[in-house]
């Protein structure tokens, strides 16, 4: 790179005497098309959208035809040239003047000392490329958002006058088997981070490894509790480990995306709300050190409750604050643990999330409002959580437990300023209208809301029992004692993650069925395949009917999500994870079945020969099939499902989530892209109860809501 810079800078001095002839412009010219090519093989990891830029700033020239072909060559030589060195999207993207372009080869060294000069937190304001910086970040979790929307979420993030996009970045998607990874397609965070940067967003960085987010485990692998030992979120052995293996393939992926790469990525945060954990003052240093040795050099962040400020902070490591209304002095807490440093809310929840069996949660926008009006008076930075919620599709919720054990919906609409499908709410208006008055130039508009159609009702065509397709699943395990599903010798011995597990027996009496409180999160029982009833942690004992000669005990267990928050984390294995007893004695002899529902056991559902079309009698649980068909271009929309009771849809092989009777969601998201124009699949497994159609519709329905405002819950983290 240095002989090429020596050979461009003399052919550019050459070009500067000589251009006046043809030959030079020619030559001019393959020098350029070298420098496009060299900028084309760097952008690899960013793209090129500067050539925008680049276009507007040679339509500015007006001079002679033939100053025009020498100060075009000399433009397109030296932007090239630092396309080149400094190849990142959101640099690249900002339109300046060609005069500035020209005479950057003047100060070259003043260029680069612009890169070096990120975000600083030394004094009681922040400072980016030396000048005041105050960061107007929302969060998008890229993993939440199919990826055909990040532009439309992004650009309307844009329109709403913010200048910083943050998200997470979920360790159990990117390493979903140890030594696994996965950072293509839905999970390309350099195409998030690079598309982030075109529309001029600056991005900070969640990588955890904990994330909490209301997401499996707050994001941890449940490969990790294989250990029986385990100690999440500590410096045991086999946790700082699987940490280190992990962060040397994160940090060479989010490396290249720092400022002083030439990327967007302002800072990165470290872990995540610790303070309100804190079982090893060791752990946190050990993470700063993950990311430092490893070359990332940018600003560090904390983020806790108020409760959690109190843990000790850590030299060179700015701390800030998570809340959602200004109780407690919380702010003035922070300002005095850090003086002279600048203040920032890095979580204003601006909505809450929904547990099953509860009312939605909303804050209402004039109250939101007021505490983001005053949080900016304040001069303090924020970051709106969420500012699109998005959907944790499949079987990635997390779970509350706070005593009580409280799975989380698949919707995370979270009632954001954007909804789940991406339209712009009162609360959006409200905030764009705030924010513009901190902009000296008017915000882009808003683009358009995605259409959306209410499909007709579709009819079931074919259902399948799950006893009729356990010949699908894994090779059963068989076991003298239960085994919880993460121990399961499946997914090349990484266990079983998600889903649900089946535990067969043979029993030869009735009486009392006894869980100890070992279901992990709900059964149903079944005595010859005949439903007798369900345990979970409420009901931990079950009558079973007296019968003759062997019989075979069914237990379908459902893992409803693990915890993502608290200090249970380390207790969260799934499945049956102890005795069953049945009249006081431990059953013995399981065969148990791994039914996680991952595409491939899809596939081979879809092509099995035994899918029925006589609906009597049903036999549940079981899989119910019917197509949808769409004239045109697919649009998003929501599936309704009057009528089912409890289980997950399926649309061409996407699993969209869990739906249950019991609320407070009622509606699942289907994305347009996810559909195609023609026939689409539609798959529900269902435990209870079925129906014998489908319905859609343009919109959700939230039903009964509750005011997050006013409950002390939310107060108190």
């Amino acid at each position: 790179m240095f002989i090429y810079i020596i050979y461009l800078n003399y052919v550019h001095s050459f070009i500067s005497a000589q251009c006046e002839s043809l030959y030079c412009v020619l030559l001019s010219f393959i020098v350029a098309l070298i420098s496009l090519l060299s900028c084309l093989l760097q952008s690899v990891t960013f793209g090129w959208p500067g050539r925008v830029s680049l276009r507007k700033q040679l339509a500015n020239q007006k001079r002679g035809a033939l100053t025009r072909h020498k100060t075009a060559c000399i433009h397109v030589l030296y932007s090239l040239f630092e396309a080149s060195q400094h190849c990142h999207p959101f640099k690249c993207s900002v339109t300046r003047p060609a005069s500035s372009v020209f005479l950057a080869r003047h100060r070259p060294e003043v260029r680069r000392m612009s890169r070096v000069e990120g975000l600083r937190a030394d004094s009681s304001q922040f400072t980016l490329e030396g000048e005041p910086f105050r960061i107007l970040g929302g969060s998008i979790h890229y993993f939440r958002v199919p990826r055909a929307y990040w532009e439309d979420r992004l650009l309307k993030m844009k329109a709403c006058g913010l200048n910083t996009l943050t998200t997470y970045i979920p360790w159990n998607l990117h390493e979903p088997e140890r030594g696994t990874f996965n950072f293509q397609d839905q999970l390309d965070l350099r195409a998030y981070v690079s598309l982030a940067a075109e529309m001029g967003l600056w991005v900070i960085l969640r990588p955890g490894p904990y994330i909490c987010a209301e997401w499996d485990l707050g994001g941890l692998p449940s490969w990790l509790l294989q250990d029986k030992n385990m100690q999440l979120r500590t410096m045991y052995p086999g946790f700082v480990d699987a940490v280190n293996l992990y962060f040397d393939k994160l940090v060479s992926v989010i490396k290249p995306m720092m400022f002083e790469e030439g990327g967007p990525v302002i800072a990165v945060q470290l872990e995540n709300e610790y303070g309100s954990y804190a079982k090893d003052e060791r752990y946190m240093p050990f993470i700063k050190d993950c990311l430092q040795s490893r070359g990332i050099n940018e600003l560090l962040l904390t983020s806790d409750n108020w409760e959690g400020l109190r843990y000790g902070g850590m030299e060179g490591v700015l701390k800030t604050i998570n809340l959602q209304r200004l109780s407690f002095g919380a702010i003035q807490c922070l300002a005095d643990m850090q003086p002279q440093k600048p203040l920032m809310v890095m979580e204003y929840w601006c909505g809450w999330f929904d547990v099953w069996g509860e009312h939605h949660h909303v804050f209402h926008a004039e109250d939101m409002l007021a505490v983001v009006s005053e949080i900016l008076e304040r001069g303090v930075s924020i970051n709106l959580y969420m500012f699109h919620g998005g959907t944790s599709f499949g079987f990635m919720n997390g779970a509350m437990d706070f005593g009580n054990y409280k799975p989380q919906v698949t919707s995370y609409d979270y009632d954001a300023p954007q909804t789940e499908a991406g339209d712009c709410t009162t609360k959006y208006q409200l905030l764009r209208n705030l924010f513009s008055q901190y902009h000296s130039e008017p915000l882009p508009e808003v683009p358009s809301p995605q259409e959306r159609r209410a499909y007709d009702a579709v009819v079931i065509q074919q259902y399948l029992s799950l006893w009729d397709s356990l010949h699908l699943t894994d090779k059963p395990y068989r076991s003298e004692t239960p085994v919880n599903m993460e121990n399961l010798p499946v997914n090349n011995n990484n266990g079983q993650s998600y889903g649900y597990t089946l535990y067969e027996t043979t029993i030869t009496s009735g009486g009392t069925l006894n869980s100890r409180n070992n279901i992990r999160d709900r059964a149903l029982v079944f005595v010859d395949r005949q439903c007798v009833g369900s345990l979970d942690y409420k009901i931990q004992e079950l009558a079973l009917p007296e019968g003759k000669g062997d019989r075979t005990l069914s237990l379908l267990v459902e893992n409803c999500g693990r915890v993502n928050y608290g200090k249970a984390l380390d207790e969260q294995r799934k499945g049956i994870v102890g005795d069953i007893e049945l009249n006081h004695m431990p059953l013995r002899g399981f065969t148990i079945f791994c039914l996680d529902m991952k595409p491939g056991f899809m596939k081979r559902l879809t092509n099995s020969g035994q899918w029925k079309c006589d609906f009597k009698p049903l036999s549940l649980p079981g899989f119910f099939q019917a197509r949808l068909h769409v004239d045109g271009s697919p649009r998003d929309t929501f599936i309704r499902l009057p009528g089912w009771g409890k289980g997950a849809v399926f649309v061409n092989g996407q699993n969209l989530g869990r739906h249950w009777f019991i609320g407070p969601q009622h509606f699942l998201y289907l994305p347009g892209p996810w559909l195609r124009s023609g026939e689409n699949q539609i798959i529900v497994f269902e435990e209870q109860k079925a129906d014998d159609k489908i319905q859609f519709a343009e919109n959700p329905d939230h039903g009964k809501t509750i005011d997050v405002y006013k409950l002390p819950f939310c107060t108190l983290l």
